[in-house]
C-alpha cells in the first residue's frame, strides 16, 4: 500500500462527516491499544473549576417545517400522530414552521418524524 503524506490525510479527513471520523477515530484506538486523549499541560494548582455534566435531551418537539408540496398526505399524518380534526390538522400544516408533537421521548418523536418525511414534509426535532 502506498505510503499517505500528512497533507494526503488531512484532506481524506476533511470529507469525512463527524460520525464517519469518529467512528474511525475508536478503530484507531481499538487496532493500535491507545487512546485519542488530548493532552493537558499541569499548571499551578488551585481551586478546580465546576465541571457541569452535559445532560442528555430527553425530550423532543417534533416540528413540521414545510409540507413538502403534498399538502393532504401530511395532514392525514399528522391528524394520525396527534388525533386533530380535518380542520385543526389542516391549520397546522399550513402554519409552518409548527409544532406537531411538543415534549416526545426520543423514539416517539422519531417514529413521528420518519411517518411525516416519508409523505415528503420537511421536519426537525427540537
Amino acid at each position: 500500500m502506498a505510503k499517505l503524506s500528512t497533507t494526503e490525510l488531512l484532506d481524506a479527513f476533511k470529507e469525512m462527516t463527524l460520525i464517519e471520523l469518529s467512528e474511525f477515530v475508536k478503530e484507531f484506538e481499538t487496532t493500535f491499544d491507545v487512546t485519542a486523549a488530548v493532552a493537558v499541560a499541569q499548571g499551578p494548582a488551585g481551586p478546580a473549576a465546576p465541571v457541569e455534566a452535559v445532560e442528555e435531551q430527553s425530550e423532543f418537539d417534533v416540528v413540521l417545517e414545510a409540507d413538502g408540496g403534498k399538502k393532504i398526505q401530511v395532514i392525514k399524518v399528522v391528524r394520525e400522530l396527534t388525533g386533530l380534526g380535518l380542520k385543526e390538522a389542516k391549520d397546522l400544516v399550513e402554519a409552518a414552521p409548527k409544532a406537531v408533537i411538543e415534549k416526545a421521548n426520543k423514539e416517539t418523536a422519531d417514529k413521528a418524524k420518519a411517518k411525516l418525511e416519508a409523505e415528503g414534509a420537511k421536519v426537525s426535532l427540537k
